[in-house]
């Protein structure tokens, strides 16, 4: 496994479960939000690579974490999507933009 990351909150009693010894350490807020916003850009990664839907429930699970950090609960987030989708649509139509004049 990496090494030097952030991890789900059960993945060091797993590394236990499995007769290793995790090394372990709680980030302040501010590493915190940094270490999301890399979590973030691996699980993107990951999803791109492999296409699998586990990997958009990772992306969620982050983005959810994210919005926690930022003092948002999961409902604030959502409604704040709902709100955009209204006013601006979402993607269903699959349009793309190739060029204004």
């Amino acid at each position: 496994m990496s090494q030097g990351k952030l991890v789900r909150d059960r993945i060091p009693e797993i590394i236990r479960a499995a007769g290793r010894a995790p090394q372990v350490q709680v980030l302040g807020p501010e590493a915190y939000r940094a270490a999301l916003a890399r979590k973030l850009q691996e699980e993107v990664d990951e999803f791109l690579h492999s296409g699998q839907g586990e990997e958009l429930a990772d992306i969620l699970e982050v983005v959810y974490a994210l919005a926690q950090a930022q003092g948002m609960t999961p409902s604030q987030l959502e409604a704040l999507r709902a709100r955009k989708q209204e006013e601006r649509g979402g993607f269903q139509r699959r349009l793309f933009l190739v060029a204004v004049s």
